[in-house]
Formats: C-alpha cells, sequence, structure tokens
C-alpha cells in the first residue's frame, strides 16, 4: 500500500494583535523585539527620521480623519528574518486567557542560574518598557528550563524563555 505525500510550500505569516491602542502596543512590541515601523507605500524615510512621523503625514496627506489615524500600525524585522506583527484596533477589552501567545527567546542556549540571571535582566528592560511581570517559573530538568511569564501593557500574556 503506497502512502500520499503532499508538498506544501513554505509560507511567510503576520502574527496580528487586536489592541485598543496600535501604536502604543506596536512602539512597545518594536521595543522588545528589536523591530522597525515601516515607512508608508512610495514614501522614503531618510535615516535618523521616525517612521512613525512619516505616517503621520502620510496619512493627513492621503485624508484619513484624525480619529482613524490609530487604527492600524506594524513592525518588521529590520533583518527580514522573523514575522511581520500588526495591531488592529478593536473596540472590546481582552477578556480571556490567549490562546496563542509569543515566547520571547531572550536566553537561548543558556542553563540553570546564567538562563535565570538573562530572563530577569530582559525582564527589568521590558518592565521598564511597560510591561508586567507575572510568575517566574524556576528550571525543572530534564524538560523544563525555567521561564517568566510576562503581560504586556494592554495585558496580552507572553513568556521570557
Amino acid at each position: 500500500m503506497a502512502i500520499e505525500t503532499h508538498t506544501v510550500e513554505t509560507r511567510t505569516f503576520q502574527v496580528t494583535f487586536d489592541a485598543h491602542d496600535p501604536r502604543a502596543l506596536s512602539t512597545f512590541w518594536r521595543d522588545v523585539l528589536g523591530y522597525v515601523h515601516p515607512g508608508p507605500p512610495g514614501v522614503e524615510v531618510p535615516e535618523g527620521t521616525d517612521p512613525l512621523d512619516a505616517w503621520d503625514s502620510f496619512l493627513e496627506q492621503v485624508g484619513v480623519p484624525p480619529e482613524q489615524r490609530n487604527n492600524a500600525s506594524a513592525i518588521e524585522d529590520p533583518a527580514g528574518a522573523g514575522p511581520r506583527v500588526f495591531f488592529q484596533r478593536v473596540p472590546e477589552s481582552k477578556t480571556a486567557k490567549n490562546r496563542v501567545h509569543l515566547d520571547v527567546r531572550a536566553a537561548p542556549g543558556l542553563q540553570g542560574e546564567a538562563r535565570m540571571a538573562a530572563l530577569e535582566a530582559e525582564c527589568e528592560r521590558l518592565v521598564s518598557l511597560g510591561a508586567y511581570r507575572i510568575q517566574r517559573l524556576e528550571p525543572d530538568p530534564p524538560m523544563g528550563f525555567g521561564h517568566l511569564v510576562m503581560q504586556d501593557p494592554e495585558g496580552n500574556v507572553f513568556c521570557l524563555d
């Protein structure tokens, strides 16, 4: 009996967050991940210029009303390796636990106390950006390496791993 196999092309994907304040949440995640805000379509953003300022001008020029200018925001990996992250405004608040969350790999290759120290240092940085620390899970070999559970400024759970 022959087994059928199917070849599937690799796909790129975008992670989308629902948010009350897409611009603020995208700025938080930009700083967490080392990503950048892309410039508006067809607009060359000069070196050293904030792409968000370019977006403000672009949206005004194309006639987007001020109350709609924070309906969406996006960030991208400057190296092009990671997924694009998109933030869209929604009226409702987060009401339940995330079914999907991000793991921010802040201590790859480290173990034990060195790993936890690196995670704690990154936790301090992220708290200064507006994150909240929720829980520390200690290393539990052989499968548990230890991690920190966090929340972003709008309550989305993520882990420092």
